[in-house]
């Protein structure tokens, strides 16, 4: 086994050794101020959460560094927010965004 062969395990395995939630197509909001300071709001397919963040499925760029604020179940009362930052935003060939936040403390 080659050494790029070993780290390529090493990180497969740290992977699925961490915290994952399955929430494929499962919409959530998310909410974020842009270049204008306009705010936006999204309701989009959650494609993975983890406890460090969440890969995410959008219609539109979102730039990197972006804070956002994440609601799980926003017609519900009792929903939850998370805060979080783009870390990620890369067009797919589908002309859809597949897009990384990273949890933050933000509150």
């Amino acid at each position: 086994m080659s050494d790029i062969d070993k780290i390529v395990d090493s990180e497969e395995n740290e992977r699925r050794r961490s915290f994952r939630i399955d929430m494929e197509k499962e919409l959530i909001d998310i909410v974020w101020c842009d270049d204008s300071g306009n705010e936006q709001r999204k309701k989009i397919a959650c494609l993975d959460f983890s406890r460090g963040g969440l890969k995410v499925d959008c219609d539109c760029d979102i730039a990197a560094n972006t804070e956002v604020t994440i609601v799980f179940k926003a017609a519900n009362p009792n929903s939850q927010k998370l805060f979080g930052k783009i870390i990620r935003c890369i067009k797919q060939d589908n002309g859809w965004f597949e897009v990384a936040i990273q949890l933050t403390d933000r509150a």
